[in-house]
């Protein structure tokens, strides 16, 4: 079974940890949370986010580098407020950050920042990027050298205000019985600034290869999408928001459609769930977070890391979400 659970940092608040392996070290893109006296609400007003640092490791059970500020909302011209989950891809040498954050109209849109070095800083783009919307962008890169962007999130992440494939002010869900809303993947373009295709939903398929509904709250998409690849498969993994589950489903491409597989991790303290897996040195860890170390403020989280483990048939072993360090 895996090994307990760590957290990584404590002088601040990150969340949202997403991971990558670059120039042979494990880097962390998080988001990071403030207490900005905000009321909580349903549309996530109360995180407030206005800055991402990044993180370094050489070994997960050594010291954690915080490198620093990486990009301000005040360098962003484009963007009003809430800087939520970003993640990070690696080009020809360039670090492109992708990251969401309301424009003057409080729409959520997804920023590129560029940097010739993972730690930053990073300098943002002028505008967002053609057709974005909705949070949680996270990259993959295939074996072939193609990058994907996944990216989505319901309620205050606004993904439902797109049921129409244009923005409407209406947050209402479908119906229980009707499909589940999608996350999206959309390839990028070569410079990586763009998509280089309109997004895709990636649909989330049950044992019998029928669409997960609305009402299957234990199994469908709400935010936080992550992909890798495992032995030739596609791992897509996600957090089912009010539910506090991650789970995984499994498919053959980068698109899908992915079969529903079970769960990686079960709830933590605090609300959301949000998480990366990665594979370092021949091991497997899952990077997540919780908000023990503020005493269960749901807006102030702490990003931890954990073994990941696979059985011998490609399925993940269910981690404890509320394990003791």
């Amino acid at each position: 079974m895996p090994k307990k659970p760590r957290h990584l940092i404590k002088t601040i608040y990150t969340a949202d940890p997403r991971a990558h392996v670059y120039n042979g070290k494990i880097y962390i893109f998080p988001s990071h949370d403030i207490d900005a006296g905000i009321p909580e609400d349903d549309t996530g007003s109360h995180f407030d986010m206005r800055d991402y640092h990044v993180y370094s490791m050489e070994d997960p059970e050594g010291d954690v580098i915080d490198h620093g500020v990486a990009l301000d909302i005040k360098d962003v011209p484009w963007a009003r407020r809430q800087m939520w989950s970003n993640d990070v891809a690696c080009k020809n040498g360039t670090y492109y950050m992708y990251f969401p954050a309301k424009d003057q109209n409080d729409i959520f849109r997804i920023g590129v920042a560029v940097s010739d070095k993972p730690e930053g800083p990073y300098k943002a783009r002028p505008e967002p990027m053609k057709g974005s919307f909705s949070i949680d962008p996270s990259t993959f890169q295939d074996d072939d050298g193609t990058h994907y962007i996944y990216f989505g999130g319901i309620w205050g992440g606004q993904l439902q205000r797109y049921k129409t494939g244009k923005y409407e002010p209406d947050d209402a869900l479908r119906k229980p019985t009707e499909p589940a809303i999608c996350a999206k993947v959309a390839r990028l373009s070569g410079d990586m600034l763009e998509f280089a295709e309109p997004p895709r939903d990636v649909v989330i398929l049950d044992a019998y290869g029928t669409p997960l509904k609305t009402q299957d709250e234990n199994r469908r998409f709400f935010e936080a999408p992550w992909m890798h690849k495992y032995n030739g498969k596609y791992y897509f993994s996600y957090s089912t928001g009010n539910t506090h589950l991650l789970c995984y489903a499994v498919g053959d491409n980068p698109y899908g459609p992915f079969t529903y597989q079970g769960v990686v991790m079960t709830p933590v303290v605090g609300w959301t769930t949000h998480h990366s897996i990665v594979e370092y040195k021949g091991k497997w860890y899952l990077f997540h977070h919780d908000s023990k170390v503020s005493g269960g403020k749901t807006w102030l989280r702490s990003m931890k890391i954990i073994d990941l483990n696979y059985r011998s048939d490609g399925s993940i072993e269910t981690i404890d979400g509320n394990a003791d360090e």
